[in-house]
């Protein structure tokens, strides 16, 4: 009779735990350098978060998208101002850079084989950074004013390598390929 109480309690208590660390990946989610983001949502892909603040007098939205990858992988994060998809995305990359710091920059996605070099966006894209921790890499930035108004279609992509400071292409897997949406940013 005990050891089946001590059952009951044991699951109760590791129930417990992995509710209070699922809630933790989105909204309760302590970033570094005291940031702070009044909105998030859970992707449905590639055990990602993207977190927001938007700021209705500028248009802007500052941004944190956090995805789960390998310290030798890469993440990307885009906004598609003419459809949804990969193609004609207007995308934030990050990666741990030969000289092993992190680095973001923006990136237009045009083709189904793009360069992944810098570029300059269809939008404003301002305090741009990244940051590695807990097996996790985040992109900071923000953007606007988008021309499409709060409601975007948006991509998020990772892929498991970087040669000479370029991410190499993401798998093919459906998870990858199933990694876009809409979002709206007054949506809080």
């Amino acid at each position: 009779m005990a050891s089946n109480s001590t059952s009951k309690l044991l699951f109760c208590i590791l129930a417990s735990l992995f509710l209070v660390t699922s809630a933790q990946n989105c909204s309760n989610y302590i970033f570094p350098a005291n940031r702070t983001f009044t909105s998030c949502k859970k992707l449905p892909f590639l055990e990602a978060n993207l977190h927001w603040n938007y700021n209705s007098s500028s248009a802007e939205v500052s941004i944190a998208y956090r995805a789960k990858q390998d310290p030798k992988g890469w993440v990307a994060w885009a906004v598609n101002p003419t459809r949804q998809g990969m193609v004609g995305s207007q995308a934030l990359v990050a990666f741990r850079n030969s000289n092993d710091s992190m680095i973001a920059y923006p990136t237009q996605i045009t083709s189904y084989n793009p360069t992944m070099e810098r570029a300059n966006l269809s939008f404003q894209v301002s305090n741009i950074g990244a940051d590695y921790s807990n097996n996790e890499m985040i992109i900071f930035a923000t953007i606007g004013t988008l021309g499409n108004g709060t409601t975007v279609n948006h991509v998020w992509q990772s892929g498991s390598s970087v040669s000479s400071n370029i991410p190499q292409m993401h798998p093919l897997s459906s998870s990858h390929l199933q990694s876009f949406g809409k979002i709206d940013f007054q949506t809080v």
